[in-house]
């Protein structure tokens, strides 16, 4: 097996992960905690929370999601720009979309000091929406039963995620979901904007039947 970027991303995770619940301190310093960045300048937890998750379960959704669809985003960076510049540009793409889908749960939740998360969900839904815009009728299926087209699944998650995200009805950071899509399709529309073209193309030829 290859040891590409995607793989060595999950890789890493895994073991910070694992390393986290080993070391509660570790955890703790490394949550996502907007009361505790803003009074502290503790501005690596934007980061770090994004290496590390609550359990298993936490761990291999996000990382199963991220391995499918971080090969498409990987290969797509590496030959628009060439192996070195692809490489930087995926480790780019993947960092700044944790610390990026972050920042509107920082500036909503600063003051209040109950407040955590952690996951690298701000990571792996901008590459789920980065390769939906590559690949926008490519099935995706939930738990291997449930499939649709990728531009189909993407709408009705960017509903929900904005939906639980107003209402705020649980502990998922929802806003992270929201913002890390937005930032993935954001930036292969500002790689090359013909995307936006054969993305509209390709849906128009879309037929249920």
């Amino acid at each position: 097996m290859e040891l590409s970027l995607t793989l060595i991303t999950i890789i890493l995770t895994s073991l910070a992960s694992y390393y986290a619940w080993k070391n509660p301190d570790f955890m703790e310093r490394s949550l996502f905690t907007p009361y505790v960045i803003s009074r502290n300048g503790e501005y690596g937890r934007f980061l770090l929370s994004g290496f590390i998750h609550k359990d298993g379960t936490h761990l291999l959704f996000n990382m199963f999601t991220f391995y499918f669809f971080g090969s498409v985003v990987e290969q797509y960076l590496m030959y628009t720009f060439g192996q070195g510049m692809g490489a930087l540009a995926f480790v780019a793409f993947y960092l700044l979309a944790i610390v990026i889908a972050d920042i509107p749960t920082y500036r909503k939740e600063k003051d209040n000091p109950s407040y955590h998360a952690l996951g690298a969900s701000g990571g792996t839904s901008a590459t789920v929406f980065a390769s939906i815009v590559l690949m926008p009728l490519s099935d995706i299926c939930i738990f291997g039963i449930f499939c649709l087209p990728g531009f189909i699944l993407g709408i009705l998650f960017l509903g929900y995620a904005y939906y639980k995200g107003k209402i705020g009805d649980d502990n998922i950071n929802h806003d992270a979901h929201l913002f890390g899509a937005v930032f993935g399709i954001a930036v292969i529309l500002l790689i090359s904007p013909q995307n936006a073209i054969y993305f509209w193309e390709e849906i128009k030829s879309f037929s249920l039947f």
